[in-house]
């Protein structure tokens, strides 16, 4: 009769503050002794799954839950309802997120059965993520590419979750998510090519490319917003920008990034592109244990001293009607112009997707090689 009770596996929403530690605390019981693992920042995630600070809670709703054999806790899920996105796109989704679990599959699907239930509840008719509450940050599963760590907002999982959600009946949402790594020996013949074609457009003197100008920081999100929603309309599952959460994943870099490799492309002083390098501070977060305790706080001001080996640029953006001009190119070469000297050793590119082409193949040009692939997936209900 134990051993039977012991099988049970329960799934309850997190109540108390103990579960809600259980909850934020639990990757650590799956990837404590993974050396690719970035730890999440503890205060940003408890923070981002507060009803009265995360952002998300602006637009919709969450709950979130923990599936327990016993009093071990196997595994956790959110089941979220963005509601402005999906009265802006006439969708019924429920974003699904925080998956996380131990290798036993009945646990994986008991927990998105709960999901599956609670979208139900309030007439959603499929499952859509993973998503973190946050369409940018560590989404997707990881399909292929162990061998480093992920560079910043980009994420990791066991090899086994891929299983897990196809077995349960989800599909591909969308053409896979790609990271590629570019190294910055600027003698190698693809960087050589771009310099000649990059000076070729500079001649026509038809695009400029300045740095970020900081000072006027709510003109440059309006920019940036502009840019994302234009330039991505494109994609299937394109999701608009919300300026709030745009705002706020900006702000967090605004203290480390340098201006001058926040580059934009112009045209008669429009802004017409946008390649933005930030120093790749998953190199850091790895090393500090996703500050669970107060000298953790230490290490992390020790190795904020230290410059990462890597840069990581998020994004490259160009209006559809400058696709034909160059402007990645352009934009490309004066980046590896204003890195040279700086002491970092290559470029993540990340993420872009299978659905737009024309990135993957600039990457390709500039000798780039794919080094992880992430994917989002769908599951209608019934």
């Amino acid at each position: 009769m134990t051993g039977f009770a012991n099988s049970v596996i329960e799934v309850r929403p997190v109540r108390s503050a103990a579960e809600r530690r259980t909850f934020l605390l639990f990757p650590w019981r799956i990837y404590e002794s993974d050396p690719l693992w970035v730890p999440p920042l503890l205060p940003e995630r408890a923070a981002r799954m507060d009803a009265r600070k995360g952002v998300f809670f602006k637009r919709g709703s969450a709950e979130f839950f923990i599936a327990w054999r016993g009093k071990e806790p196997l595994g956790t899920i959110c089941a979220a309802e963005d509601r402005a996105v999906n009265a802006q796109r006439g969708l019924h989704d429920c974003l699904f997120g925080f998956f996380e679990c131990v290798n036993d599959e009945a646990a994986a699907h008991a927990l998105f059965d709960r999901a599956a239930a609670w979208a139900r509840e309030r007439q959603l008719r499929t499952l859509y993520g993973p998503f973190n509450l946050d369409y940018e940050d560590s989404y997707g599963i990881l399909i292929e590419g162990r061998d480093r760590p992920p560079a910043l907002l980009c994420g990791h999982t066991p090899p086994y979750y891929q299983g897990f959600v196809e077995r349960y009946g989800f599909q591909p949402a969308r053409g896979d998510n790609l990271a590629f790594a570019i190294g910055l020996d600027l003698n190698a013949p693809s960087w050589q090519l771009t310099a000649r074609l990059a000076e070729r457009l500079r001649r026509r003197g038809t695009v400029a490319v300045r740095g970020a100008r900081l000072d006027r920081w709510d003109e440059e999100v309006d920019n940036i917003l502009h840019l994302l929603n234009k330039a991505t309309a494109h994609l299937p599952d394109f999701i608009p920008w919300q300026r709030a959460a745009l705002e706020e994943m900006l702000a967090s870099f605004r203290s480390i990034a340098d201006p001058e490799l926040i580059l934009f492309a112009e045209v008669k002083g429009e802004a017409v592109g946008w390649f933005p390098a930030i120093p790749n501070l998953n190199e850091v977060f790895q090393r500090v244990n996703g500050l669970r305790y107060p000298w953790d706080y230490l290490k992390l001001a020790w190795y904020m001293r230290q410059k990462p080996k890597s840069l990581t640029i998020k994004s490259i953006l160009v209006l559809p009607e400058y696709w034909n001009l160059g402007v990645g190119v352009l934009l490309m070469d004066e980046m590896a112009r204003r890195v040279q000297g700086q002491g970092y050793e290559w470029i993540d590119l990340s993420l872009t997707s299978d659905d737009n082409p024309a990135t993957p193949g600039l990457a390709d040009r500039m000798g780039a090689r794919l080094y992880k692939r992430y994917r989002v997936y769908r599951r209608a209900l019934d």
